[in-house]
């Protein structure tokens, strides 16, 4: 693997690595207890553990595309961010709405009230984050590109 280039996300440190570390817990978390509802109870609540099931492949994508650098990557943070961010305001909002559509929670239900509402700070995180590295990666390549 090359060494990251200006405005490679810094991930080994700081809120690159907690980001890291809280995506990819919910990504095991979300995935596992997806996988088990959906294995044993799908008939129950359908819509829920589907949208558990989402959840959980929208941080892993998430975990892969912060801990990874290139622009590929960063492409990916941004829409697993976005998508989430769009998810857990979506999802809040019809299971509040509509409850008797949600008979079991999901990760998004509620905003995320039974995960402490990580679900959705965390989001908010990481587009702030990755807005901040863009910025830097930017400020700094254009430094570089003014040299002769």
């Amino acid at each position: 693997m090359s060494a990251p280039g200006p405005g490679a996300r810094g991930t080994a440190t700081g809120l690159g690595r907690v980001l890291v570390a809280l995506y990819a817990v919910f990504a095991v978390a979300a995935v596992s207890r997806a996988g088990v509802q959906i294995a044993t109870r799908f008939g129950e609540a359908p819509l829920a553990y589907a949208l558990s099931a989402l959840a959980g492949l929208v941080y892993v994508a998430a975990t892969l595309g912060l801990a990874r650098t290139g622009p590929r990557w960063r492409r990916t943070a941004w829409v697993a961010c976005t998508v989430e961010l769009l998810g857990v305001l979506a999802v809040g909002t019809l299971s509040l709405a509509d409850a008797a559509a949600f008979p079991d929670d999901t990760v998004w239900s509620a905003y995320g009230r039974g995960y402490l509402f990580i679900p959705l700070v965390l989001p908010v995180l990481g587009l702030v984050y990755l807005r901040s590295e863009s910025q830097h990666g930017s400020q700094h390549g254009s430094r570089r590109t003014a040299r002769p």
